[in-house]
């Protein structure tokens, strides 16, 4: 052979030597290699999850969202009960500027000392004027809505868009929403205050409100007689039933029993101003309890009292709870506006002496701390 030659030997009994080449070629295609090609595949396979372990996977994300859930629910609730306070808020900025407007707090309702009816379309003279909700609209920016109303016009000759136009400041978020805070036309059994069933009456339909007047306590009395707290001036509140000036024939454009801000003797820190009603859950959008809130006639549509015989409700579901009483749908608390327009937050644990010492404008009695 010659330098740099090389030649295949073939040796018998054995293979062909290759030539470099040749090597190169048979590493190339040699069955190792396939063989390791193939080994690929099954590591691809390997490296998707198993049924048991996507069943844990699933079992952790289930615990992680049954521990958030509870928080978010939490921070909802707390949103809602600081946007219910922003409501309570403007509308004791509201009632302040009626007050420096027309030199009084709005009166509850009208109502003359006549013999009440049980009439069905809420016309009736001296009864079925507005309630104090509506004389605060313009203060609320609403005064597209006032537009349609006048105060010193009976219920039921107004509208019905203006009877049935909810107005979201009246609204806490916890429990209803501007566009499902309407009543439809109802019949109900209308109680005394002492328990006495006064009849069957039809109550028309309206918009509903979260928020009532402070009308005061008992201490007028409660006894089917002309000196309980329902009628004209014999409140105890801030917000109360007045008489309208004239008569049963025409009644003029004024009242009579107004309350002023040195009428509260007591304290503006030291009187409720208005506050969250109690509304059974059986209740919600129905007379007497969360009825037409426009509508004069029927108090606790509006307003509610309280101190002992009144406590404040626990809870929709709370038995104690009365047609009168305050209550919300906030765990553990009722939201109020106090007369000096603050707006503070009050355990439904409450006592009903206290209470009645927060309600009524001018029993001179010292406040504890809440």
């Amino acid at each position: 052979m010659h330098a740099g030659e090389w030649k295949s030997a073939v040796v018998p009994g054995s293979q062909r030597l290759s030539s470099p080449t040749e090597d190169v070629f048979l590493m190339q295609n040699s069955p190792k290699t396939t063989v390791a090609n193939h080994a690929c595949p099954s590591a691809r396979e390997r490296s998707g999850f198993t049924l048991i372990e996507l069943l844990v996977v699933i079992a952790i994300i289930a615990i992680m969202a049954s521990l958030l859930l509870p928080a978010v629910q939490y921070a909802r609730s707390a949103a809602r009960r600081v946007h219910c306070a922003n409501n309570l808020k403007q509308l004791s900025l509201a009632t302040h500027s009626f007050h420096d407007t027309n030199g009084a707090f709005p009166p509850a309702r009208l109502i003359l000392d006549s013999p009440r009816t049980t009439n069905d379309d809420a016309t009736r003279t001296g009864m079925d004027e507005a309630s104090w909700l509506v004389r605060l609209l313009p203060y609320i920016e609403q005064s597209n809505l006032h537009s349609q109303w006048d105060e010193y016009k009976t219920y039921g000759s107004h509208p019905t868009t203006a009877r049935r136009t909810a107005v979201s400041t009246f609204l806490c978020p916890e429990r209803h929403s501007v566009d499902s805070a309407v009543t439809e036309d109802s019949r109900v059994l209308i109680m005394s205050p002492c328990g006495c069933p006064f009849g069957w009456q039809q109550v028309p339909g309206g918009a509903v409100s979260d928020y009532v007047a402070n009308h005061g306590d008992l201490s007028s009395g409660a006894v089917n007689s002309p000196t309980d707290f329902y009628w004209g001036g014999n409140g105890t509140g801030v917000i109360v039933s007045s008489r309208p000036a004239g008569n049963i024939s025409e009644i003029q454009r004024d009242w009579i029993d107004k309350v002023r801000m040195r009428d509260i003797t007591d304290g503006n820190s030291n009187t409720i101003l208005f506050g969250e009603s109690h509304v059974p859950l059986s209740q919600d959008k129905k007379s007497p309890y969360n009825g037409p809130a426009y509508y004069g006639r029927h108090l606790t549509n509006f307003a509610r009292v309280g101190g002992p015989g009144i406590p404040i409700a626990h809870s929709p579901t709370d038995q104690r709870g009365s047609l009168y009483s305050f209550g919300s749908s906030h765990d553990g608390i009722v939201q109020f506006a106090l007369t000096d327009g603050s707006v503070r937050p009050i355990s439904t644990s409450l006592s009903t002496r206290l209470l009645g010492n927060l309600t009524n404008r001018k029993d001179h009695r010292v406040i504890e701390e809440l």
